[in-house]
């Protein structure tokens, strides 16, 4: 028997979204239970405790915190969308030109393993640069009012940069990040019988999700744009540039995911290297493949 309740956390237009607009949130024959969270940190901690049994967010920095936690399925983005902006005028050429500069970023994102990964391409450290710790939407003002020389982030914020502002993208991480999304669940979730079965048709709903919504940019777009306020124009570069393929979790998957861990630890950004091969439950592949999901 599947539980009555199903809670999965979520971020603002995030997986319910993307759920409502596919027509994957009809016929679920157990009730979902959505919480909403302002980023990942705070969902992964939600999911350590138990009040979350489901969530679309990174997973490193719970797994480096020894948080009981299990990757169960995954998506990859080409990471075009996922950008080192300069402001509209900078005369900025290469990354190693804001070597001595202001750099936006939020922490413990996956921008600001994009960041690390940008500095080391480039022969630079992060002493080589002034970062400073900002949320999405400072960024977006600090870039606006010149108080920063670069900001990293991911779309639609990329998008929203660079129609409103004109800002340049100076490198994005298309051919360096891994582009991956994840989708946890908590230990205690994924053992327990009745809670086991309801995700296993939730993984399968996000598949198709995803699927659909690389099929359909303009509906999707449309959708997005009605969740978050922003202009159509953006949101359809973010639905175009950002769709996400769903993959199974293979070796290849956990070691493309450890190299962001490593470069995590290597900055002292997280107080262990976590082994990211630990925290993958494979049991759900057989699901994600069966809905149109590739190795």
């Amino acid at each position: 028997m599947q539980p009555r309740t199903l809670n999965v956390g979520d971020q603002k237009a995030g997986l319910q979204a993307l759920l409502t607009a596919a027509g994957e949130l009809t016929r679920v024959h157990y009730n979902i239970k959505w919480s909403t969270f302002t980023s990942g940190p705070p969902l992964l901690e939600a999911v350590n405790a138990g009040a979350v049994d489901v969530g679309n967010t990174p997973p490193i920095f719970s797994a480096a915190a020894g948080g009981k936690i299990a990757i169960i399925s995954a998506a990859r983005t080409s990471a075009a969308g996922d950008a080192v902006l300069v402001p509209k005028g900078s005369t900025a050429r290469t990354f190693a030109d804001l070597k001595g500069k202001r750099v936006a970023v939020a922490k413990r994102s996956s921008a600001h393993g994009n960041l690390l990964l940008q500095l080391k391409k480039a022969g630079l450290v992060p002493a080589d640069i002034q970062i400073t710790f900002v949320a999405p939407s400072d960024g977006y003002a600090a870039l606006a009012a010149g108080r920063v020389d670069a900001w990293v982030v991911w779309d639609p914020y990329t998008a929203q940069a660079e129609q409103q502002l004109g800002a340049r993208v100076l490198t994005s991480g298309q051919g360096l990040a891994n582009g991956l999304a994840f989708q946890v669940a908590s230990r205690a979730a994924v053992t327990d019988g009745r809670r086991n079965s309801a995700i296993q048709d939730l993984v399968a709903r996000t598949v198709r999700a995803r699927i659909w919504s690389k099929a359909h940019p303009q509906q999707w777009a449309r959708v997005y744009a009605q969740q978050t306020g922003l202009p159509y124009s953006v949101t359809l570069v973010f639905a175009v540039r950002n769709h996400e393929d769903p993959i199974t979790l293979t070796p290849l998957v956990a070691a493309s995911e450890q190299k962001l861990a490593d470069a995590f630890a290597y900055a002292k950004i997280i107080p262990t290297r976590p082994t990211i091969a630990d925290i993958i439950d494979a049991r759900y592949n057989r699901t994600a493949t069966d809905q149109g999901a590739t190795s």
